[in-house]
C-alpha cells in the first residue's frame, strides 16, 4: 500500500521548512530592516497556510476568506510599520 500525503501533511512540511528558513535568515544577516521584512513575510505565508489549511478556510465562502486574510495582512502590516519606525529611529 502506497502512502499519499494529504493537504495537512504538506502544510505541516511547508510550515516546518518556513520555520527553519526564519531561523536561517536571522542567523545569516545582521541588517535589521532586511531581517524584519523577511521574517514578517515568512510569518504572513505561514499564517495564510494555517488559515487556509488548518482552519479550513480554503473551502469557506470568499467573504470569510477575505476577512481572515485582511486581518492577517493588517497584523503583519502593523508589525512591519512598527519595526520600520523603530529601525529608522535607532
Amino acid at each position: 500500500m502506497r502512502y499519499s500525503p494529504d493537504r495537512l501533511d504538506i502544510a505541516l512540511i511547508v510550515l516546518i521548512a518556513l520555520a527553519l528558513a526564519t531561523m536561517t535568515i536571522v542567523g545569516v544577516t545582521s541588517n535589521a530592516a532586511l531581517i524584519d521584512g523577511a521574517v514578517l513575510a515568512i510569518a504572513a505565508i505561514k499564517g495564510r497556510r494555517i488559515l487556509l489549511d488548518y482552519l479550513g478556510l480554503r473551502s469557506a465562502p470568499a467573504l470569510w476568506r477575505g476577512l481572515a486574510m485582511a486581518w492577517l495582512m493588517l497584523i503583519v502590516g502593523f508589525a512591519w510599520a512598527v519595526s520600520t519606525v523603530s529601525v529608522l529611529l535607532s
